[in-house]
């Protein structure tokens, strides 16, 4: 009973975060600096991991489909089979993960150490509404870079599976059969549920990690423990939220 009371009372803290953090929403303008600040920690300094990642993602793929796919005389529909779940699932998932423990993390640890220090208390004393300083550019940047990391995923994950199908004597799919297989049966559809996955995905990990570091208590232990905590439940939230996220989707 107590879990339970706890959850709630996190859900409800998080979600006053949210409101107090939109309040400030037209001080958005005068924080340019700030904001570009995120955007680059977020989106730029993600990029290579993100890049690499996907792209072996969308390589193993394409190895796995084409080795099952060979019995069934269907290797012609890798480039659908790779394209469809990039685009639909791997891609923002796995993005996802990546800025939870990367981006999530480091948050988590710069905005718990601010909170034990006693730096978030001199901003409140000094009238600064943390919301405004230190969540609100986050979550703003997270909302433009997110589908950029997204579809930069894909693109590197149908071209390793194209470079698999390719030279894998196994599967010798070429990249022009591979692409238009992915043309044909890929709607811009697919592109878009892929992206507000990610858009979903990516908030809620920035929330819960400024929500998670402003309410640690204690002295530096309690650092690492908000840390492995706000990385723990993005991780869950993600998976949680991909299956309702998802379904709503398909059937909307």
């Amino acid at each position: 009973m107590n879990f339970l009371t706890a959850i709630i009372g996190h859900i409800g803290g998080t979600l006053l975060l949210l409101v107090d953090t939109l309040k400030h929403l037209p001080t958005l303008p005068r924080q340019r600096a700030r904001f570009i600040e995120q955007c680059y920690l977020i989106g730029y300094t993600s990029l290579p991991i993100v890049t690499i990642l996907s792209f072996f993602i969308g390589s193993v793929l394409a190895l796995q489909s084409g080795y099952s796919m060979e019995n069934f005389g269907a290797k012609q529909f890798i480039g659908t089979l790779v394209g469809l779940t990039m685009a639909r699932e791997l891609g923002p998932v796995m993005v996802a993960i990546l800025i939870a423990g990367r981006v999530g993390s480091a948050i988590t640890a710069e905005l718990a150490s601010m909170k034990v220090y006693q730096e978030i208390d001199a901003l409140t004393t000094m009238n600064i509404p943390p919301e405004r300083m230190l969540v609100l550019p986050r979550l703003a940047a997270i909302i433009v870079m997110m589908p950029v990391l997204a579809i930069i995923a894909n693109l590197c994950g149908w071209y390793g599976g194209a470079l698999v199908s390719q030279y894998t004597a196994t599967i010798a799919v070429d990249s022009e059969a591979y692409f238009s297989a992915l043309k044909a049966y890929m709607k811009p559809k697919d592109i878009m549920d892929g992206l507000v996955k990610a858009e979903v995905f990516g908030f809620v990990i920035i929330l819960v990690c400024c929500y998670i570091g402003l309410n640690t208590r204690g002295g530096p232990r309690e650092i690492g423990a908000s840390v492995t905590k706000a990385v723990v439940t993005s991780l869950i939230l993600i998976l949680v939220l991909d299956y309702f996220v998802t379904k709503a989707l398909l059937f909307s």
